[in-house]
């Protein structure tokens, strides 16, 4: 059986369904059961990553897992899991790491993979870049006018689809190979300016973007993470302008089947960008 931690969030929930569909039997962990909206055939248990004894349970019967990065409270859920005789990890991760200046995201992440590497476990580990999904962050502001307002739209990167990334996990969890790492990028690279101007095209609506200095910016993000986040953001697309994002195979060469482009992100999410419209 697999294990699913962080199975409500984007790239687990798409991980779940996927490995449902390759007739998987899935557990999944929850600080809140009754809520967690997963299917019927899902057995989901309470349990809190950050509380390994409440994991006894949770990891009985349990062979592989997905798991997801707690900064800074891993190593108490690996021993549990090496108690279980859990036989593959595969942890998500980020690219950031392989940055010559990881910073604070990279380093978080470093630090993760350090625990799953000291724990003994056998483990693969996804580094995945920008996500798409993270664009969602702009619906309120094209409802609210039609105007994107960022730094560096300039910028260029490849970011990748939340379901391309659970893909990956996916297949790493069902056919697990030991010290395997799939570093993770979209199939294009694009501004922040070009993407803006598929969404309008996506949409049908008018949407432009409006460039903010850094300063404006970080007073914006830092609303939505924490400020070391933001700022390691903001240096990195500072980095980004006037370059051409890499593109990576990986995708395509783990599952098979090409990775969604920008494009399709944007129509498979149409529904929630109509969604802030109508707030």
């Amino acid at each position: 059986m697999i294990l699913v931690t962080g199975a409500t969030g984007n790239v687990g929930r798409n991980i779940v369904g996927q490995l449902l569909d390759a007739g998987e039997k899935v557990r999944a962990v929850t600080r809140d059961p009754g809520n967690s909206g997963m299917a019927a055939d899902v057995e989901v248990l309470p349990g809190d990553l950050t509380r390994p004894e409440s994991l006894t349970d949770v990891l009985r019967g349990i062979d592989r897992v997905f798991l997801f990065p707690v900064f800074g409270a891993l190593d108490g859920f690996l021993d549990v899991a090496r108690t279980a005789g859990v036989e593959h990890v595969v942890l998500m991760s980020s690219s950031a790491v392989e940055f010559p200046e990881p910073g604070w995201i990279g380093q978080a992440h470093l630090d993760c993979e350090a625990s799953v590497a000291k724990s003994g476990i056998p483990h693969t580990f996804v580094r995945a870049g920008l996500f798409m999904r993270n664009d969602l962050g702009w619906a309120a502001q094209i409802a609210d006018g039609g105007v994107v307002r960022s730094a560096y739209g300039t910028a260029a990167a490849a970011p990748v689809d939340e379901r391309d990334i659970a893909a990956v996990a996916t297949q790493s969890l069902r056919t697990a190979r030991a010290g395997s790492v799939h570093t993770l990028t979209g199939p294009e690279s694009l501004t922040q300016i070009e993407r803006v101007r598929i969404i309008a095209e996506t949409l049908g609506r008018p949407v432009r973007f409006e460039e903010l200095s850094r300063e404006e910016a970080l007073k914006h993000l830092v609303g939505q993470m924490p400020e070391e986040a933001a700022s390691f953001l903001l240096d990195q697309l500072a980095s980004w302008q006037g370059t051409t994002a890499e593109v990576l195979p990986t995708i395509e060469q783990v599952t098979g089947r090409p990775a969604h482009t920008y494009r399709e992100w944007v129509g498979h999410h149409a529904a929630d960008f109509e969604a802030a419209a109508s707030r």
